[in-house]
């Protein structure tokens, strides 16, 4: 996630998407119902957000890191943007799985 927040503050969403699973069954869950697949995601947030002025710079707080075993892991906390003219923010939980020794993100429920 740290690697994620430093892309994102960067303007660069192809880094922050690297922490994601590549697939087709990626879920992502926002204020518009859920999306699936990474290439969806990815488009989503290259629409949302189209330039480095709009991305801002990201500040994520982890709440909870819960084990699901040797491979699954619940991660809940929440987001900021520290933007020029504004400053949202909300929440997040997310579903870690390692896939081939990495931890990527399978699933993303933010607000």
């Amino acid at each position: 996630m740290r690697n994620q927040q430093t892309a994102w503050s960067n303007g660069d969403i192809d880094g922050f998407m690297q922490g994601y699973w590549k697939s087709d069954s990626l879920m992502f869950i926002g204020k518009r119902g859920p999306t699936y697949g990474w290439q969806q995601t990815f488009d989503n947030y290259k629409k949302g957000y189209p330039d480095k002025a709009a991305m801002g710079k990201l500040t994520f707080r982890i709440d909870k890191v819960e084990l699901l075993g040797k491979r699954d892991a619940f991660v809940m906390g929440a987001w900021s943007l520290a933007r020029e003219k504004d400053a949202p923010g909300g929440y997040f939980t997310l579903w870690f799985r390692k896939i081939n020794g990495e931890w990527k993100i399978v699933c993303d429920h933010t607000s």
